[in-house]
């Protein structure tokens, strides 16, 4: 008896955004058609300008559709409040970004436990599991530092960490091995791999390189705004 396919985690039909620049429209997504199923790990590839970033932004809700419908976790983000995306952000989403985007002034484990705590989880707790998935990551010994006094590595890790605390289903990372070097950028997408293997998150990965390809269920090619 086959197994029933596994339920869509993201559905996207004649997804548009579009950017208004005086009198000129230019187009980010050009109506997308996209369904991406819970536990798949799917790499967004193409060149700079082809979409990918506009794309995870919108699935983030970190930016709204110019048209078309967007669900995620049977959130619909296309016609979401915005106390409803902060929401979102908070419980369905964790995001990796190239740029690290920690708070400078926090240590290692305050910048982890920060969107457990905006989520108005308890203190202990979101501390605790922050210090176990920094062990996990082999940070143990950095809690007390700052990012500052971390490698480019160790600041990744410590943002998939932070991606991590609230337990999303859904883990989205654009150009994680951006800033690190390959070794780095090795064991930044080989965490993410086993993440979606050992727990089942759905990750969705933008990049131009080909240092995910390996791990990936499937890739996605997007050009001038729609897939290829």
């Amino acid at each position: 008896m086959e197994k029933p396919a596994p339920a869509a985690m993201i559905t996207a039909k004649g997804l548009t955004r579009y950017y208004q620049l005086g009198e000129n429209r230019i187009t980010g997504i050009d109506a997308v058609d996209l369904e991406i199923a819970a536990g798949e790990l799917v790499l967004l590839k193409g060149v700079s300008g082809s979409g990918k970033s506009t794309l995870l932004s919108l699935l983030a809700g970190l930016d709204r559709p110019s048209g078309g419908e967007l669900k995620v976790g049977g959130r619909n983000l296309a016609h979401a409040s915005g106390a409803s995306l902060d929401d979102y952000r908070r419980h369905v989403v964790g995001m990796i970004f190239q740029a690290f985007n920690l708070m400078p002034t926090l240590t290692v484990l305050e910048n982890v436990c920060l969107p457990g705590l905006l989520a108005g989880r308890s203190d202990a707790p979101v501390r605790s599991r922050a210090a176990e998935l920094l062990a996990w990551l082999n940070l143990a010994h950095r809690l007390s530092h700052i990012p500052a006094q971390l490698s480019g590595g160790e600041m990744q890790r410590t943002a998939i960490a932070r991606a991590l605390i609230n337990d999303p289903a859904v883990i989205l990372a654009d150009e994680p091995t951006g800033n690190l070097d390959s070794r780095n950028g090795a064991i930044v997408i080989d965490l993410l791999a086993e993440l979606n293997r050992s727990s089942g998150k759905t990750i969705v990965i933008a990049t131009h390189g080909s240092q995910a390809d390996g791990a990936a269920t499937r890739h996605i090619r997007l050009k001038d705004g729609k897939i290829q």
